[in-house]
């Protein structure tokens, strides 16, 4: 095995429980927010943001919270790489979707005004 392996597999029950203690943390913070109904709602607050704030804490220690972290990390190196359309492009893709748009509109309710035609003919329920 190599080394991040055996780093994955030693710690794999250590880190299930870093996940875990993020999610209870999480659901704590929220219990405590239905639970304090007597305290200001910024109390309630606090308590919300606190099990939130602790609880990515939680799951950063943890290999998935690392992997997630990484991920996010080269989302944002790809997203630099993505090329948007210039302004005049926009708009003409823009107004193409929409003429569609229309162009389908009519054409459904043609056929919706056609079918209903004939199934008015056929059960011979109007004229």
């Amino acid at each position: 095995m190599t080394e991040q392996t055996d780093k994955t597999a030693a710690g794999g029950a250590l880190d299930w429980l870093w996940v875990a203690a993020a999610l209870a943390l999480v659901i704590g913070g929220l219990v405590a927010y239905y639970t304090l109904t007597a305290q200001p709602t910024a109390v309630r607050a606090v308590a919300v943001i606190a099990g939130l704030a602790l609880g990515v804490g939680a799951f950063a220690m943890s290999v998935p919270g690392r992997q997630a972290w990484q991920f996010a990390l080269g989302s944002r190196v790809e997203l630099r790489k993505m090329v948007w359309p210039e302004t005049k492009d926009a708009w003409r893709m823009t107004l193409v979707v929409m003429v569609f748009v229309g162009v389908a509109g009519v054409f459904f309710w043609v056929v919706d005004w056609l079918l209903a035609w004939a199934t008015r003919h056929l059960l011979g329920t109007g004229g």
